[in-house]
């Protein structure tokens, strides 16, 4: 009954994980379209910090901890090879959330040199890399 609890637990910090993966970057389309100092840009400022810092990263350290969890609760899992594969796109998710960290820093400090192209091109690396996981997780195919 506890693994299902952790499980649980793992899937809700996912979604709200992914939802900041996903809406995090097309903020910062909408970002570049804002003139530095501007009343729109200063709201996207406090957008992007509250998303980053109350929703992504909790979201990401739950994650974390109920996947670990669950590895400890199934320490078989260790020798699956989708799990392997798993955890190497997990480790590129995080790779890009701290990439968005780093561009919300930039955005705060006035100091975004990328354009809208870059951004909506980033905002599609979330999603392949979920599509992995997902189909890593559900199909077991290795």
């Amino acid at each position: 009954m506890l693994y299902l609890w952790i499980k649980a637990l793992h899937v809700v910090s996912i979604i709200a994980w992914m939802a900041g993966l996903l809406y995090l970057p097309r903020l910062f389309v909408y970002h570049t379209q804002a003139a530095p100092g501007s009343e729109a840009s200063e709201t996207f400022k406090v957008m992007e910090r509250r998303l980053l810092r109350a929703i992504m990263d909790p979201a990401m350290t739950a994650a974390y901890v109920f996947g670990i969890t669950m590895i400890v609760l199934e320490p078989a899992w260790m020798k699956q090879g989708w799990l392997h594969g798993k955890i190497l796109l997990v480790l590129l998710m995080t790779a890009a959330h701290i990439m968005m960290g780093r561009w919300q820093k930039a955005f705060a400090q006035d100091r975004n040199t990328r354009s809208q192209r870059f951004y909506r091109i980033a905002n599609e690396a979330p999603t392949l890399l979920m599509i992995g996981i997902v189909v890593l997780v559900i199909v077991k195919p290795f």
